[in-house]
Protein backbone atom coordinates (compact mmCIF):
# COMPACT_ATOMS: atom_id res chain seq x y z
CA UNK A 1 0.00 0.00 0.00
CA UNK A 2 3.00 2.24 1.02
CA UNK A 3 4.84 1.54 -2.54
CA UNK A 4 1.47 2.78 -4.37
CA UNK A 5 1.07 5.64 -2.35
CA UNK A 6 4.07 6.45 -3.49
CA UNK A 7 4.08 5.08 -7.15
CA UNK A 8 0.97 7.49 -7.23
CA UNK A 9 2.22 10.32 -5.67
CA UNK A 10 5.11 10.48 -8.01
CA UNK A 11 3.25 10.10 -10.82
CA UNK A 12 1.23 12.88 -9.91
CA UNK A 13 4.64 14.87 -9.32
CA UNK A 14 4.56 18.13 -11.56
CA UNK A 15 7.34 20.57 -12.23
CA UNK A 16 6.30 24.15 -10.44
CA UNK A 17 6.03 26.81 -12.78
CA UNK A 18 8.42 29.35 -12.48
CA UNK A 19 5.74 32.67 -12.27
CA UNK A 20 6.99 35.72 -14.52
CA UNK A 21 7.21 37.91 -11.41
CA UNK A 22 9.67 35.58 -9.84
CA UNK A 23 11.47 35.76 -12.81
CA UNK A 24 11.66 39.24 -13.07
CA UNK A 25 12.67 40.06 -9.49
CA UNK A 26 15.48 36.89 -9.74
CA UNK A 27 16.92 38.80 -12.75
CA UNK A 28 17.22 42.58 -11.15
CA UNK A 29 18.65 40.92 -8.11
CA UNK A 30 21.49 39.50 -9.77
CA UNK A 31 21.57 42.09 -11.96
CA UNK A 32 22.26 44.51 -8.84
CA UNK A 33 24.60 42.35 -7.02
CA UNK A 34 26.98 41.84 -10.63
CA UNK A 35 26.67 45.14 -10.47
CA UNK A 36 28.08 45.63 -7.08
CA UNK A 37 30.26 42.92 -7.02
CA UNK A 38 32.14 43.71 -9.55
CA UNK A 39 32.27 47.30 -8.41
CA UNK A 40 34.28 46.09 -5.68
CA UNK A 41 36.47 44.12 -7.59
CA UNK A 42 37.85 47.34 -9.42
CA UNK A 43 38.06 48.92 -6.65
CA UNK A 44 39.71 46.63 -4.67
CA UNK A 45 43.16 47.23 -7.36
CA UNK A 46 42.76 51.11 -7.03
CA UNK A 47 46.16 51.19 -8.84
CA UNK A 48 45.46 49.13 -11.47
CA UNK A 49 42.10 50.78 -11.75
CA UNK A 50 43.04 54.49 -12.02
CA UNK A 51 45.77 53.49 -14.40
CA UNK A 52 43.12 51.96 -16.23
CA UNK A 53 40.85 55.17 -15.93
CA UNK A 54 43.67 57.52 -16.89
CA UNK A 55 44.37 55.93 -19.92
CA UNK A 56 40.71 55.73 -21.18
CA UNK A 57 40.44 59.59 -19.89
CA UNK A 58 43.20 60.92 -22.18
CA UNK A 59 42.35 58.94 -24.64
CA UNK A 60 38.58 60.31 -24.95
CA UNK A 61 40.05 63.92 -23.45
CA UNK A 62 42.06 64.19 -26.09
CA UNK A 63 39.90 64.66 -29.13
CA UNK A 64 37.26 66.47 -26.65
CA UNK A 65 39.17 69.41 -25.94
CA UNK A 66 40.38 69.87 -29.53
CA UNK A 67 36.53 69.84 -30.83
CA UNK A 68 36.34 72.54 -27.79
CA UNK A 69 39.18 74.42 -29.16
CA UNK A 70 37.60 74.65 -32.48
CA UNK A 71 33.79 75.35 -31.42
CA UNK A 72 35.35 78.50 -29.34
CA UNK A 73 36.86 79.54 -32.65
CA UNK A 74 34.01 78.85 -34.42
CA UNK A 75 32.26 81.21 -32.26
CA UNK A 76 35.11 83.39 -32.68
CA UNK A 77 34.36 83.44 -36.12
CA UNK A 78 31.31 84.43 -35.79
CA UNK A 79 31.50 87.50 -33.81
CA UNK A 80 33.71 89.18 -36.28
CA UNK A 81 31.83 88.12 -39.26
CA UNK A 82 30.07 90.77 -40.87
CA UNK A 83 28.17 91.75 -44.05
CA UNK A 84 30.54 91.24 -46.63
CA UNK A 85 32.27 94.30 -48.50
CA UNK A 86 34.21 95.43 -51.75
CA UNK A 87 36.74 97.81 -51.93
CA UNK A 88 37.90 98.94 -54.98
CA UNK A 89 41.08 100.89 -55.90
CA UNK A 90 40.87 102.68 -58.39
CA UNK A 91 43.79 103.94 -60.72
CA UNK A 92 46.53 106.13 -59.84
CA UNK A 93 45.38 109.04 -62.31
CA UNK A 94 42.14 108.62 -61.66
CA UNK A 95 40.64 112.08 -61.70
CA UNK A 96 38.16 113.28 -58.27
CA UNK A 97 35.21 113.97 -60.06
CA UNK A 98 35.43 110.70 -62.47
CA UNK A 99 35.76 108.97 -59.03
CA UNK A 100 32.64 110.21 -57.38
CA UNK A 101 30.77 109.69 -60.89
CA UNK A 102 31.46 106.18 -60.99
CA UNK A 103 30.36 105.65 -57.32
CA UNK A 104 27.05 107.46 -58.14
CA UNK A 105 26.95 105.31 -61.18
CA UNK A 106 27.84 101.67 -59.36
CA UNK A 107 25.08 103.17 -56.79
CA UNK A 108 22.09 102.84 -58.89
CA UNK A 109 23.12 99.17 -59.77
CA UNK A 110 19.96 96.28 -58.20
CA UNK A 111 23.10 94.01 -57.09
CA UNK A 112 24.69 96.96 -54.92
CA UNK A 113 23.29 98.59 -52.14
CA UNK A 114 25.44 101.67 -51.74
CA UNK A 115 28.92 102.86 -53.00
CA UNK A 116 30.90 105.19 -50.69
CA UNK A 117 33.39 107.45 -52.27
CA UNK A 118 36.67 108.01 -50.10
CA UNK A 119 38.89 110.62 -51.22
CA UNK A 120 42.90 109.70 -51.11
CA UNK A 121 43.78 112.90 -49.01
CA UNK A 122 40.95 111.47 -46.76
CA UNK A 123 42.16 107.65 -46.70
CA UNK A 124 45.79 109.00 -45.93
CA UNK A 125 44.62 111.26 -43.17
CA UNK A 126 43.02 108.33 -41.21
CA UNK A 127 45.70 106.02 -42.33
CA UNK A 128 48.34 108.79 -40.52
CA UNK A 129 45.61 109.14 -37.45
CA UNK A 130 45.20 105.32 -36.52
CA UNK A 131 48.90 104.72 -37.66
CA UNK A 132 50.66 107.36 -35.79
CA UNK A 133 53.22 108.21 -38.51
CA UNK A 134 52.37 111.34 -39.54
CA UNK A 135 56.22 112.21 -39.61
CA UNK A 136 56.58 109.44 -42.63
CA UNK A 137 53.73 110.98 -44.60
CA UNK A 138 54.76 114.26 -44.49
CA UNK A 139 57.82 112.85 -45.98
CA UNK A 140 56.38 111.64 -48.69
CA UNK A 141 56.97 113.52 -52.04
CA UNK A 142 52.98 112.51 -52.81
CA UNK A 143 50.33 110.96 -51.59
CA UNK A 144 50.97 106.59 -52.37
CA UNK A 145 46.85 106.03 -52.14
CA UNK A 146 45.06 105.49 -54.58
CA UNK A 147 40.97 106.49 -54.52
CA UNK A 148 38.45 104.04 -52.68
CA UNK A 149 35.33 102.73 -53.69
CA UNK A 150 33.73 100.71 -50.32
CA UNK A 151 31.00 98.23 -52.58
CA UNK A 152 28.26 97.05 -49.87
CA UNK A 153 26.74 94.23 -52.38
CA UNK A 154 22.70 93.16 -52.40
CA UNK A 155 23.73 89.17 -52.62
CA UNK A 156 25.99 87.46 -50.26
CA UNK A 157 26.85 84.44 -51.81
CA UNK A 158 30.49 83.76 -52.48
CA UNK A 159 29.56 82.80 -56.31
CA UNK A 160 27.77 85.91 -56.81
CA UNK A 161 30.44 88.17 -54.86
CA UNK A 162 32.75 86.55 -57.10
CA UNK A 163 30.76 87.21 -59.91
CA UNK A 164 30.45 91.25 -58.74
CA UNK A 165 34.04 91.26 -58.06
CA UNK A 166 34.88 90.20 -61.50
CA UNK A 167 33.10 92.69 -63.17
CA UNK A 168 34.56 95.36 -61.04
CA UNK A 169 37.71 94.62 -61.65
CA UNK A 170 37.33 94.87 -65.72
CA UNK A 171 36.25 98.55 -65.40
CA UNK A 172 39.10 100.69 -67.13
CA UNK A 173 39.23 103.46 -64.00
CA UNK A 174 39.60 100.03 -61.77
CA UNK A 175 42.86 98.76 -60.82
CA UNK A 176 42.03 95.88 -57.97
CA UNK A 177 39.17 95.02 -56.21
CA UNK A 178 39.65 92.85 -53.04
CA UNK A 179 36.70 90.79 -50.90
CA UNK A 180 37.24 91.51 -47.73
CA UNK A 181 35.34 88.45 -46.48
CA UNK A 182 37.89 86.34 -48.35
CA UNK A 183 39.64 86.15 -44.69
CA UNK A 184 36.86 84.44 -43.65
CA UNK A 185 35.90 81.83 -46.64
CA UNK A 186 39.65 80.71 -45.42
CA UNK A 187 39.26 80.34 -41.89
CA UNK A 188 36.21 78.51 -42.72
CA UNK A 189 38.00 76.11 -44.80
CA UNK A 190 40.58 75.53 -42.53
CA UNK A 191 37.25 74.90 -39.36
CA UNK A 192 36.52 72.20 -41.87
CA UNK A 193 39.60 70.53 -42.42
CA UNK A 194 40.14 70.68 -38.25
CA UNK A 195 37.17 69.50 -37.57
CA UNK A 196 37.90 66.08 -40.13
CA UNK A 197 41.64 65.42 -38.42
CA UNK A 198 39.14 66.04 -35.18
CA UNK A 199 36.89 63.10 -35.95
CA UNK A 200 39.90 60.97 -37.59
CA UNK A 201 41.91 61.56 -34.35
CA UNK A 202 39.01 60.46 -32.84
CA UNK A 203 37.68 57.85 -34.27
CA UNK A 204 41.64 56.17 -33.56
CA UNK A 205 41.26 57.02 -30.36
CA UNK A 206 37.91 55.33 -29.13
CA UNK A 207 39.17 52.29 -30.93
CA UNK A 208 42.05 52.16 -29.17
CA UNK A 209 39.56 52.93 -25.58
CA UNK A 210 37.99 49.57 -26.96
CA UNK A 211 40.68 47.15 -27.83
CA UNK A 212 42.41 48.97 -24.04
CA UNK A 213 39.31 47.60 -22.40
CA UNK A 214 39.26 44.18 -23.97
CA UNK A 215 42.74 43.55 -23.07
CA UNK A 216 41.30 44.71 -19.54
CA UNK A 217 38.51 42.24 -19.49
CA UNK A 218 40.02 39.41 -21.24
CA UNK A 219 42.65 39.77 -18.06
CA UNK A 220 39.32 39.57 -15.85
CA UNK A 221 37.95 36.53 -17.74
CA UNK A 222 41.46 34.58 -16.93
CA UNK A 223 41.73 35.76 -13.32
CA UNK A 224 38.08 34.11 -12.93
CA UNK A 225 38.46 31.26 -15.42
CA UNK A 226 38.22 28.68 -12.15
CA UNK A 227 35.10 30.58 -11.11
CA UNK A 228 33.69 30.55 -14.35
CA UNK A 229 33.96 26.69 -14.96
CA UNK A 230 32.33 26.23 -11.82
CA UNK A 231 29.69 28.14 -12.57
CA UNK A 232 28.84 25.99 -16.08
CA UNK A 233 28.90 22.62 -14.23
CA UNK A 234 26.22 23.98 -11.89
CA UNK A 235 24.34 25.08 -14.77
CA UNK A 236 25.03 28.70 -15.20
CA UNK A 237 23.96 30.32 -18.47
CA UNK A 238 26.85 32.25 -20.67
CA UNK A 239 24.12 35.62 -19.99
CA UNK A 240 25.10 34.41 -16.11
CA UNK A 241 28.55 34.47 -16.33
CA UNK A 242 28.60 37.28 -18.98
CA UNK A 243 26.70 39.92 -16.71
CA UNK A 244 29.38 40.89 -14.11
CA UNK A 245 31.91 40.68 -16.90
CA UNK A 246 30.33 43.46 -18.78
CA UNK A 247 29.57 45.62 -15.19
CA UNK A 248 33.23 45.51 -14.88
CA UNK A 249 33.62 46.94 -18.37
CA UNK A 250 30.84 49.43 -17.49
CA UNK A 251 32.99 50.70 -14.44
CA UNK A 252 36.09 51.17 -16.09
CA UNK A 253 34.22 53.17 -19.43
CA UNK A 254 32.02 55.28 -16.61
CA UNK A 255 35.46 55.93 -14.76
CA UNK A 256 37.10 56.93 -18.17
CA UNK A 257 34.77 59.04 -18.98
CA UNK A 258 34.44 61.24 -15.79
CA UNK A 259 38.59 61.39 -15.71
CA UNK A 260 37.76 62.71 -19.41
CA UNK A 261 35.18 65.37 -18.54
CA UNK A 262 37.70 66.55 -15.33
CA UNK A 263 40.53 66.96 -17.66
CA UNK A 264 39.10 68.79 -20.49
CA UNK A 265 37.32 71.20 -17.40
CA UNK A 266 40.51 71.83 -16.03
CA UNK A 267 42.23 72.25 -19.29
CA UNK A 268 39.77 74.85 -20.13
CA UNK A 269 39.81 76.47 -16.45
CA UNK A 270 43.71 76.97 -17.08
CA UNK A 271 43.38 78.70 -20.31
CA UNK A 272 40.37 80.28 -19.52
CA UNK A 273 42.15 83.76 -17.80
CA UNK A 274 44.86 84.67 -20.79
CA UNK A 275 42.20 83.80 -23.60
CA UNK A 276 39.35 86.33 -21.86
CA UNK A 277 43.00 88.73 -21.26
CA UNK A 278 43.82 88.95 -24.05
CA UNK A 279 40.32 89.10 -25.65
CA UNK A 280 40.33 92.30 -23.44
CA UNK A 281 43.32 94.05 -24.85
CA UNK A 282 41.67 93.98 -27.72
CA UNK A 283 38.74 95.28 -27.11
CA UNK A 284 36.05 91.85 -27.93
CA UNK A 285 34.01 90.19 -25.72
CA UNK A 286 34.92 87.29 -26.55
CA UNK A 287 34.98 84.33 -23.36
CA UNK A 288 36.45 81.17 -23.76
CA UNK A 289 33.17 78.44 -23.65
CA UNK A 290 34.50 74.91 -21.56
CA UNK A 291 32.44 71.82 -21.77
CA UNK A 292 29.20 72.51 -19.85
CA UNK A 293 27.26 70.47 -17.99
CA UNK A 294 25.49 68.14 -21.01
CA UNK A 295 28.36 67.58 -22.69
CA UNK A 296 30.42 66.74 -19.73
CA UNK A 297 27.12 64.42 -19.30
CA UNK A 298 27.77 63.38 -22.92
CA UNK A 299 31.02 62.32 -22.02
CA UNK A 300 30.92 60.22 -19.36
CA UNK A 301 27.78 58.50 -21.10
CA UNK A 302 30.69 57.86 -24.33
CA UNK A 303 32.84 56.35 -21.92
CA UNK A 304 30.40 54.17 -19.96
CA UNK A 305 28.76 52.76 -23.94
CA UNK A 306 32.68 52.15 -24.77
CA UNK A 307 33.26 49.67 -21.68
CA UNK A 308 30.16 48.08 -22.17
CA UNK A 309 31.50 47.78 -26.22
CA UNK A 310 34.61 46.26 -24.96
CA UNK A 311 33.73 44.17 -22.50
CA UNK A 312 31.16 42.77 -25.15
CA UNK A 313 33.63 42.32 -27.89
CA UNK A 314 36.01 39.85 -25.32
CA UNK A 315 33.48 38.28 -23.56
CA UNK A 316 32.01 37.16 -26.62
CA UNK A 317 35.36 35.97 -28.15
CA UNK A 318 37.35 34.36 -24.90
CA UNK A 319 34.12 32.81 -22.79
CA UNK A 320 33.33 30.62 -25.22
CA UNK A 321 37.07 28.87 -24.85
CA UNK A 322 36.05 28.35 -21.45
CA UNK A 323 34.18 25.12 -21.08
CA UNK A 324 34.32 22.39 -17.69
CA UNK A 325 35.69 19.33 -19.11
Amino acid sequence: MARKAAKSSAGNARPRRIRWAERWRGWRRHHSQSAADSLAKVLQQPISSCMTWLVIGIAIALPSGLWVVLDNVAQLGEQLDRPAQLSVFLQMDAQLDDARSLALTLAQRDDIKSATFVDRDQALAEFVERSGMGELAQSLPENPLPHLLLIDPVVASPEALGVLRAELESLPAVQEALLDTLWLQRLQSLMTLGRRAVQLLAALLLAAVVLVLGNTIRLAIESRRDEIVIVKLVGGTDAFVRRPLLYTGLWFGLGGGVVAAILVTLGTLILASPVNALAAAYQSSFVLQGLGLVNSLQLVLLGASLGLIGAWLAVTRHLKAIEPR
